[in-house]
């Protein structure tokens, strides 16, 4: 039992208690009520103290970014970015082109304990490793494991190394998937990745398509940068969301990454198709790629989630930048102020409910025993009407305290339990100064 602490459940059947507690029975909630309540129901219960916190369901990342871990404060000798493609190549890719399977398992320890740090997790991630492709989504599952995260994991396909990288992308997909449908803990999903449209030709999404299983959909990055765009204007003589439709890969077990510049008609391809979206404010802002039409896409009723597309692993750091981006953009104070927190708290469960079976995001009987626990003592009154308010402008990643996933505790009193954290993150940074030195030699 998590107790003794202002509950936010995401349940609109009761969605505030002012003294809450939620009972946790292996991997399930059974119950939440008030911390009275639920101490003279369930006497034998191990109790956890909230202290007079906020207690939430945990925090779930739609668009993640494992390897990036490694990026942290590194320097590439003779990169002067001129624009997107440019940091693609000079930064991400050249990355990639470095890591092997021991590089990616630090980082995604490194990411995994983060993201549990800052009270998320779930986490779906895009990854690349050009550098030694095939088993890299298992040295991520590995960290995961370990940890006790859960995770949907996919490989980028891309045509930027040549074909037989390509094949070696498709394949290791084709392989994870099969093995992700044959986990049956609840903790694992898997998709087919691709980078973008203007990195992948019509021979290698033929290929996508006939290994794909039949469950899973796509993670593709769209319209992301403007060169996306006119590449696909030029080459296919049509926009990119019609070349991905007219080639099956929209759909609702479909995510496209930031969708920056897509129009109306492109809106309505999304909806139609009952395709996902996910926003990466930090990013689109840190790479100038420019602010998509959110807000628009929002309202159109396509299923929306956050990201941090590796930014960052703190999820309200991407609320607090989202907030004030679309208010900045539209110039009008009054945006985003329900949109946001609609894709984080609502958009994001959804999105994981299609590859998760267990419902996530919320505080309920039988949802997943997901919870965290923050330190944050409001000084104003608190309810169900401004909760949102509270964690916007109150809390940060940081103020995390604890974090439970599918029943386990993760992280106390901002411990984590289950690995030694000094000699991971030692271990990490080893790697990451390996990987930097090939980089830069």
């Amino acid at each position: 039992m998590i107790g003794n602490g202002r509950m936010v459940t995401r349940n609109d059947e009761q969605p505030f208690l002012e003294n809450g507690a939620v009972v946790l029975d292996g991997t399930v909630i059974r119950e939440v009520g008030t911390t009275e309540e639920m101490k003279k129901k369930y006497p034998e219960a191990e109790f956890l103290d909230a202290k007079g916190g906020v207690i939430m369901p945990a925090f779930i990342n739609t668009h993640e970014h494992i390897y990036s871990a490694m990026a942290r404060g590194l320097s590439v000798k003779g990169y002067d970015p001129k624009g997107f493609l440019d940091i693609l190549d000079g930064m991400w890719w050249t990355i990639d082109r470095h890591l092997n399977n021991e590089r990616t398992y630090h980082s995604a320890i490194a990411t995994y304990m983060d993201s549990i740090k800052n009270g998320v997790t779930t986490v779906f991630d895009h990854h690349a490793s050009f550098g030694e492709i095939p088993d890299s989504l298992s040295a991520i599952e590995q960290a995961a494991k370990e940890l006790g995260v859960r995770t949907c994991l996919c490989y980028e396909v891309s045509d930027r190394d040549g074909k037989e990288k390509a094949r070696q992308s498709v394949m290791e997909n084709a392989r994870f998937l099969r093995h992700a449908r044959e986990d049956k803990s609840g903790m694992l999903a898997g998709m087919m990745g691709l980078h973008a449209s203007f990195t992948l030709s019509d021979e290698t999404l033929e290929l996508c398509a006939a290994e794909k299983t039949e469950e899973s959909g796509y993670h593709i990055h769209v319209a992301e940068g403007i060169e996306d765009l006119h590449h696909c204007l030029k080459h296919y003589s049509k926009r990119i969301l019609d070349r991905l439709m007219d080639c099956n890969i929209l759909g609702p077990k479909t995510i496209t990454a930031h969708c920056i510049y897509v129009n109306k008609h492109e809106i309505e391809l999304l909806k139609e198709t009952d395709t996902m979206v996910v926003h990466n404010p930090e990013s689109n802002m840190g790479n100038a790629c420019g602010c998509p039409p959110t807000m628009e896409i929002v309202h159109q009723g396509v299923l929306t989630g956050l990201g941090t597309d590796g930014y960052t692993h703190d999820m309200t750091e991407s609320y607090k930048v989202a907030n004030i981006l679309h208010k900045h953009h539209l110039c009008d104070a009054t945006a985003a102020w329900a949109e946001v927190p609609e894709m984080l708290f609502h958009g994001n469960a959804q999105i994981a409910g299609r590859y998760f079976e267990r419902p996530l995001g919320v505080l309920k009987e039988g949802a997943a025993a997901d919870v965290i626990v923050t330190d944050y003592v409001p000084l104003t009154p608190m309810d169900a009407s401004n909760c949102n308010g509270h964690i916007l402008f109150g809390m940060t990643g940081r103020s995390v305290v604890t974090t439970v996933c599918n029943g386990k505790v993760l992280m106390k009193d901002r411990v984590l339990t289950g690995i030694d954290e000094e000699k991971a993150w030692a271990d990490c940074r080893q790697s990451a100064a390996g990987l930097w030195n090939d980089i830069n030699g």
